[in-house]
């Protein structure tokens, strides 16, 4: 499948994937007076600490997770978009340790500038990966827009002992990342046009790739926290993990998976205008040495689209971690560090 040649999806859009995301601090503050006027009992998971999705208790033994997400193209051909925001969306869902219940479509189409035959591949991209997850897109809703825009709004089940917020982690415990950094970097090469056809598949490879592990993490205790990797990039989301959980983080740089080509082309100077934006609002917390090539720091703030989970468990889980990642695929999961007692900072080395 694929799109007709003299259409670019990313034409489309200012800004791809993730990578379109509301900066860090602008969004912290259009959301430092908001507030919830209701907080039941039962909302396991709101607004509180940035995690993935929204996690509400309907018994003893089940609790429903509510998410949402969509974003502009980050690939030219419909139908690998449609599959790449699909696989994003359902993310939350395996992020917070459920199982994925159906997906709910969000279509935005400049109609009249897309073909239809274009936006019908988006939406079977979308349906496959739910296909694949095992779950119905059970409806949606579409509007004209002057951008392209997919996603879903995606609904699981968990159980309440069981649900993984990203603010319950431990000192001691260790850092796991499942999937290789690198996807915006790999972005940015696609929009000027100098992706090479390897380059391209390896980015397909990693944002199409179900985070399912998260269905398995949840039943183990030892894993005290998780979120998914995404926007605001490796260091965004720990810093997250660190703020709500109160505790410091200290990572070695050369631990943390990269997808080769990304790596190249970071070294070659190329940084996204997200990555600058996500560094602005979150630096000063992060601890680099001095000598630190500037190309490293980009690919800690490398806005991931569809990224891998963050993992913090007991040291002693750690090893059965990385078996069951890498029983399901995720050969490049490693550790990347460890959390302590402090203030929310991140320590590289």
């Amino acid at each position: 499948m694929s799109i007709p040649p003299s259409i670019r999806l990313t034409e489309f859009s200012h800004g791809g994937g993730c990578g379109c995301k509301i900066a860090p601090a602008v969004l912290s503050r259009l959301l430092a007076t908001t507030n919830l006027p209701l907080i039941p009992p039962a909302l396991l998971v709101g607004t509180e600490s940035s995690d993935d999705a929204a996690v509400y208790q309907l018994n003893a033994e089940q609790a429903v997770i509510a998410t949402t997400d969509f974003f502009t193209p980050i690939v030219d051909d419909p139908y690998d978009f449609g599959r790449i925001a699909a696989t994003n969306a359902l993310s939350d869902v395996y992020a917070m340790g459920g199982t994925p219940l159906f997906g709910l479509a969000l279509v935005g189409m400049p109609l009249g500038k897309i073909p239809e035959e274009a936006i019908r591949l988006i939406l079977a991209g979308g349906q496959d990966v739910c296909k694949a997850a095992g779950i119905p897109v059970a409806g949606g809703h579409s509007i004209d827009t002057l951008e392209p825009i997919y996603g879903l709004v995606g609904i699981g089940l968990v159980h309440p002992g069981k649900v993984k917020r990203n603010n319950q982690a431990r000192a001691g415990d260790v850092l796991i990342l499942s999937k290789p950094l690198g996807v915006g970097m790999l972005s940015a090469a696609l929009k000027k046009g100098t992706l090479s056809a390897e380059g391209y598949a390896d980015m397909v490879r990693w944002t199409t790739k179900l985070n399912t592990p998260g269905i398995a993490l949840a039943e183990m205790p030892e894993v005290h926290a998780m979120t998914d990797v995404t926007g605001f990039g490796l260091a965004g989301h720990l810093l997250e993990i660190c703020r709500g959980s109160a505790l410091s983080a200290h990572i070695c740089f050369d631990d943390v998976p990269l997808i080769a080509l990304a790596r190249e082309i970071a070294q070659s100077g190329t940084a996204t205008g997200a990555s600058k934006r996500n560094w602005d609002g979150y630096g000063s917390s992060m601890q680099l040495p001095a000598d630190c090539a500037l190309w490293k720091q980009n690919l800690l703030s490398d806005p991931q689209t569809s990224g891998g989970l963050l993992i913090a468990c007991a040291p002693e889980a750690a090893q059965r971690v990385l078996a069951l990642l890498h029983a399901q695929d995720f050969g490049q999961a490693a550790v990347i560090g460890t959390l302590a007692a402090g203030t929310a900072q991140v320590q590289v080395v």
